[in-house]
This record gives structure tokens, sequence and C-alpha cells, in this order.
């Protein structure tokens, strides 16, 4: 008999969060990649002229239309990791999970706010900016993005880790995939070019488990 009503919406809602988890990955990966590529980081003062390219200008112009959908797409994954964990959570690492999923949603947004001003100081007419506000620009988007915003995606998934460890929620070696990710964006990703693409890696992981457990839970199910 086919299963309806509420218990129904509450098997197929984890689902389809879960899928947004995925849309979430790879909107984040797009982005950064974009963002590297139309404002690579390292590069000295002279690349303010480059950046009068249109290419580099439209991928930075992607990178940040996409970044509001990531952002609200990263909430519904948010949702989708709660409701995966359920009832057997820890409320310490709970919280710990939450917010700093809601931090690192600010400061995604902060870096889009920053890249979105060195984009503006480039004259409508394509000269460049100047070297002391494409400098001052530049930095503070991959400061927010790189430093701020991965390590607090470093606490959200080692916080997480812990509890699929703890609860058993989590199979061992998606687990040890957290803790591996999160030492990354730790310790590796500010120093690392594309290091930070490990992220998106990891959520797109956990996101397809959450769904294929999921669907194993329904099919389990009494009707």
């Amino acid at each position: 008999m086919q299963r309806n009503g509420p218990d129904r919406r509450a098997w197929e809602t984890p689902r389809a969060a879960g899928l947004a988890g995925v849309v979430f990955a790879l909107l984040l990966a797009a982005t950064i990649v974009l963002l590297r590529l139309g404002i690579p980081e390292g590069a000295d003062a002279s690349d303010a002229e480059g950046f009068t390219d249109s290419t580099r200008r439209d991928a930075v112009r992607a990178a940040l239309a996409l970044i509001p959908f990531a952002g609200i797409f990263f909430l519904w994954f948010l949702g989708a990791v709660r409701a995966h964990v359920g009832d057997v959570e820890d409320r310490f690492l709970a919280t710990v999970l939450l917010g700093s999923g809601l931090v690192f949603t600010a400061t995604l947004f902060g870096a889009a706010a920053s890249a979105t001003a060195v984009l503006a100081v480039a004259h409508p007419a394509g000269s460049a900016p100047s070297l002391a506000t494409w400098d001052f620009g530049r930095h503070f988007a991959y400061t927010l993005l790189m430093d701020y915003a991965m390590r607090m995606a470093a606490v959200f998934v080692s916080s997480m880790s812990v509890i699929g460890t703890r609860m058993g929620v989590l199979p061992r070696w998606l687990s040890a995939a957290g803790a591996v990710t999160a030492l990354v964006l730790l310790f590796v990703s500010s120093n690392v070019p594309w290091a930070e693409l490990v992220f998106p890696a990891w959520s797109l992981l956990l996101s397809v488990h959450i769904m294929l457990a999921g669907g194993r839970r329904r099919r389990v199910t009494p009707a």
C-alpha cells in the first residue's frame, strides 16, 4: 500500500533537501573556479590592467550571480544535515554545527560584496581601477572567502564528522573524509590555491549519502 500523509512527507523532505545540497556543492565549486579565474590570488598590482579584459570581468560577474543561490541552497543543505542527524544529535555539537553554517553563509555574502566592489571600480569605458583600490578590494575579497569563510566551513565539517562518528549517523569513511576536509580547510586552503574545492566535494558526498539513506529508510518502513 502506498504511504501517504505526514509520515511520507517526513521521509521525502530530507531527500529533497539533500538534493539542495548537491546543487549547493555545484554552485559553490563553480563560484570558486570563476572567482579564481577572474581575480587571481597573489597577482601583483599590474593585474589591475588585466582586469579590464571582458572575459575576466564576465567570470567575476557570473560568480557573483551564483553566490546568492549558493547561500540559499546551503541553508536547505544545513536543514538536510540536521534532519539526517535527527533526535540523537548532541546539543553542543548541533549548536556549533548550526552556528558555523550560518556564519559561513554570512561570510560568503560578505566576500561577494567585496568582490562586487572590485568589479565596480573598473571604469565603464574599460580603464583599469586605481592600484590602491584594486589591491584593497582583491585582498579583502580573498581574505573573507579563503580565510574566514573556509575556516567556518572547517568548523561545520568537523562538527558534522564528530556527530557522525559519535552518533553513528555517518559511515566511517565519510566521517574520515570530513576530518581530512576540515584539516585542509583550516591549514591548507589559505596558502594553496584551489584547495578550498574540498568543501563542495565533501558537501556533494554528504548530500548523496543523505539522499541514499533516505531512500533506504523509506524502503524498509512498513506500509
